[in-house]
């Protein structure tokens, strides 16, 4: 499957420095897949909207393609690992934006794509967390994928932002229903999402940053020895120091030590100096 990129040929679709950035990933693909690959990531750079691989050859002019199917056969049919090229895209970034020293940071968060269909076998209901509140819940039927992304800081942006290189599709319970294996939930796909980015990145310090759906002991004790994990609790958790090593007479040994103040009573502190950060999703 691996094969030796030869120089850009005057039919690329991409421009000779956008082929040349992108040769990292040849070897993934055949090499007919691979010439078929770059025309569809130079038709979703110039699509507006969705980027379905319809739109895509329709914004190249390639609606009336003889070919046309074979391009759809890239997605569900061609043998390649979208996940060695998700370790590729993550392993370029860092060299890009992060210093050598310094910890690599992933946002982990899950998201909803609205999709309809019978043929559709993981769609499920879902909670729309975007047009959800406390009082008013609304359903949302879709497809349910685990994002994971790199945040740095882009010099040019002046702010923080989410580059995401590795999707995970996380289906409902109900998908398993006459499937031979069993169901994985959200933070299983969370906790081998974890797993995978530390066997990606052995000798790094990597900071995993999550809401509170991934606030679980299950998920936290999991994966502690490789990653740390920084999630949103209740700002009326209670929170302890860890016990001492000892104890001193007779008794049960303690299982925690003596509390922490509460989130809410830190928040309220104005001895504690907060600093605002702009994240932006790409």
């Amino acid at each position: 499957m691996q094969h030796a990129r030869l120089s850009p040929r005057a039919s690329d679709p991409l421009p000779p420095r956008f082929a040349d950035r992108l040769a990292v990933f040849a070897d993934l693909f055949t090499r007919p897949t691979w010439h078929h690959v770059l025309v569809l990531l130079a038709g979703a750079i110039l699509a507006p909207g969705r980027r379905t691989v319809t739109a895509v050859l329709r914004i190249l002019g390639r609606e009336r393609d003889g070919r046309f199917c074979t391009f759809h056969r890239i997605l569900n049919r061609a043998a390649w690992s979208s996940r060695a090229a998700a370790g590729r895209l993550l392993l370029l970034l860092i060299k890009v934006f992060v210093p050598a020293q310094a910890p690599v940071v992933i946002g982990l968060d899950d998201t909803i794509e609205r999709r309809w269909g019978p043929k559709i076998n993981a769609r499920g209901i879902y909670r729309d967390p975007v047009r959800s509140s406390k009082g008013h819940f609304v359903k949302a039927s879709g497809l349910r994928w685990l994002s994971a992304m790199l945040l740095v800081r882009v010099p040019w942006a002046d702010r923080i932002m989410a580059l995401p290189f590795l999707t995970l599709l996380a289906p409902s319970k109900r998908f398993y229903a006459e499937k031979s294996r069993s169901p994985k939930t959200l933070l299983d796909w969370a906790r081998q999402a974890a797993l995978q980015i530390h066997r990606w990145l052995p000798d790094r310090y990597i900071v995993l940053v999550a809401d509170s759906a991934f606030a679980a002991i299950e998920f936290l004790a999991a994966v502690r020895n490789h990653v740390c994990v920084v999630t949103r609790l209740r700002l009326d958790a209670n929170l302890f120091h860890f016990p001492p090593p000892q104890r001193k007479g007779r008794g049960r040994r303690p299982i925690r030590g003596k509390p922490h103040k509460k989130l809410s009573a830190i928040l309220k502190d104005r001895k504690v100096v907060w600093k605002r950060y702009r994240v932006s999703l790409w």
